[in-house]
């Protein structure tokens, strides 16, 4: 956890609009604290002399550099412009801080979004829908404590801070020296802290992920959970996760109260021993009056911004903790890249090409996990009018092979040729929310209502009504429905693409009872019968008699990539 990542600027350009108006503004605002502490030291020592006379106060070096009582009219007047200049920079820093935090909210989502989107399934799957859902709901959420409350403290100290100090060292070196020794306590003590924080704060946001994938996995499962009768139990669970969040989020706030106590104690601390060398020197007659007090006055915002900022980042941290998951999210494998970690970098020496009129050639393709064989060598050709089926104990590469055809995952050898569109049906139905017909119609640009209901027919659910509405995740069918709804989309998109498009399905009839499997394999029949090539994964038995031909796959050798391939024509 950074108090600064330099990603942010990277993806979220606001974000330096953020820092950059933030910086002149904080300059604006040091250089009015100047003034400011200036103008009230100066008056406020005009005011005093005189009532000090000559008995003794006012011996030495104390009224030195002052300035008469007439003058008070035009000190009292520029400290109040600075002042009002001070109160302007502080509210337009907040209101910068508070704008650019939706913009880079809006900015990160849309990056981390688009990642998703371009990134292949089987990657995407390595994360739930709930983890995806709180990183981008609730955590970039958390991200305006970030910026209304850190950001600005963060830029008063890089510009401020420095500038204070120096202010201070030239009007009195030994005060200047002494700030100088003391400051780097409070940032010690602030990395001390930042290590306690962010152990107990990376336990709460890992609890916070738990409670929602809990949640959300019983939303989905709820109508079974009552048919059985074990929603009391989920809902005990969910207690108790729900209780573990709260009890880790009090242990982040602790140490938070903590480190302000801290961090306070220490510019305490550190202002009063300097408070005290320069009372002394004045008691003394060893130093002006003005600028000892002008000293005094900055010496609290000097350590102010320092003070600040600690005690902002530690209230900042879980919006921190789900940027830097965003970040991970964003520049996670994309396309290629993600193929090429999946094959061990090996992904170049495969060829895919598109346009083949339909058919499926593949030819001495070999495939590879994180450097480990597979898949391979695999020639295989699928023409158009052919059903052909994929079979193999668990484990050997079907889906894999499956993966490789959908572009999922690139050979690490070997050329792919197949049909630049494909219509295609996963293991998981991928249900959204909505009604049966906008999951059939998934990502058309137009809705043909006639096809919708024909490709619920041909997927063996003549008595679902198009407009039925479904849940979270498809909640309100059975898992067998379910499929069958994919396996409607995937008709749904093979007809309204052409003939020339394949039909790809791995484990379409895993839910099914024999008879709505048969159905199935009938549909997959006329598809073959209308010019268009099918492949589809599966190890039913009745799958696999309906197919044209069968390609059993059997697991790589350790030390070298093969497949065996027995074809049997039915």
């Amino acid at each position: 956890m950074k108090p600064f990542d330099p990603r942010l600027l990277r993806y979220a350009r606001a974000s330096r609009s953020v820092f950059i108006l933030g910086g002149v503004l904080g300059l604006v605002r040091t250089l009015a604290i100047l003034a400011w502490s200036w103008c009230l030291a100066q008056a406020i020592t005009a005011v005093a002399l005189p009532w000090l006379g000559n008995e003794g106060g006012a011996a030495g070096r104390i009224g030195e550099g002052a300035f008469a009582p007439e003058d008070l009219p035009l000190l009292i007047g520029g400290g109040l412009v600075a002042l009002c200049v001070r109160s302007a920079a502080a509210w337009g820093m907040d209101a910068v801080a508070a704008r650019g935090a939706v913009r880079v909210k809006a900015q990160l989502r849309a990056a981390a979004l688009d990642a998703v989107d371009a990134r292949s399934p089987e990657h995407s799957s390595e994360r739930s829908d709930s983890a995806h859902a709180t990183t981008l709901g609730r955590g970039l959420d958390a991200l305006d404590g970030y910026f209304s409350g850190y950001v600005p403290q963060l830029v008063l100290t890089v510009v401020a801070t420095p500038i204070l100090i120096i202010a201070v060292l030239f009007a009195d070196p030994v005060s200047g020296i002494t700030v100088l020794v003391v400051f780097p306590i409070i940032p010690v003590f602030m990395i001390l802290i930042g290590m306690a924080t962010q152990a107990v704060q990376d336990r709460q946001w890992a609890q916070l992920q738990r409670l929602s994938s809990s949640f959300l996995d019983a939303v989905a499962g709820l109508a079974t959970l009552k048919i059985f009768g074990r929603e009391q139990r989920q809902s005990a669970r969910i207690a108790a996760e729900t209780e573990e969040y709260r009890s880790r989020t009090m242990k982040v706030l602790r140490v938070t109260f903590l480190s302000g106590f801290v961090l306070d104690l220490a510019g305490t601390f550190s202002i009063a021993l300097v408070a005290v060398t320069v009372g002394t020197r004045l008691v003394n007659g060893e130093f002006p009056l003005g600028l000892g007090l002008f000293v005094l006055l900055l010496l609290p915002e000097v350590f102010i911004p320092i003070r600040q900022v600690g005690a902002a980042f530690h209230a900042s941290t879980e919006g921190l903790a789900a940027s830097g998951e965003v970040f991970e999210l964003i520049e996670g494998p994309r396309g290629g890249d993600a193929a090429a970690e999946r094959t061990g970098g090996a992904a170049a020496g495969g060829e895919v090409r598109g346009g083949t009129a339909g058919a499926i050639r593949l030819t001495d393709v070999r495939i590879a996990r994180g450097g480990r064989a597979v898949v391979g060598p695999l020639s295989l050709d699928v023409a158009p009018g052919e059903v052909v089926a994929i079979a193999g104990p668990s484990g050997a590469g079907k889906s894999t092979v499956f993966a490789a055809l959908l572009g999922f995952v690139e050979p690490a050898a070997g050329v792919i040729e197949r049909p630049a569109q494909l219509a295609w049906v996963g293991q998981r139905a991928g249900l959204l929310q909505g009604t049966v017909a906008a999951n059939v119609t998934l990502g058309a640009e137009t809705v043909d209502t006639g096809r919708v209901r024909r490709a619920l027919d041909a997927a063996g659910l003549p008595a679902l009504a198009p407009e039925h509405e479904l849940g979270a995740v498809g909640a309100g069918v059975s898992g067998g429905q379910a499929q069958r709804i994919a396996i409607a989309r995937a008709l749904y998109r093979a007809w309204t693409l052409g003939p020339e498009t394949a039909l790809l399905l791995d484990e379409p009839t895993s839910a099914l009872d024999r008879g709505t499997e048969a159905l199935v394999c009938r549909a997959l029949r006329d598809e073959a019968d209308t010019g268009r090539a099918v492949v589809v994964v599966s190890h039913r038995q009745a799958v696999l008699d309906a197919a044209d031909r069968v390609v059993h796959v059997r697991p790589a050798e350790p030390e070298s990539l093969s497949l065996a391939e027995e074809e049997a024509t039915r």
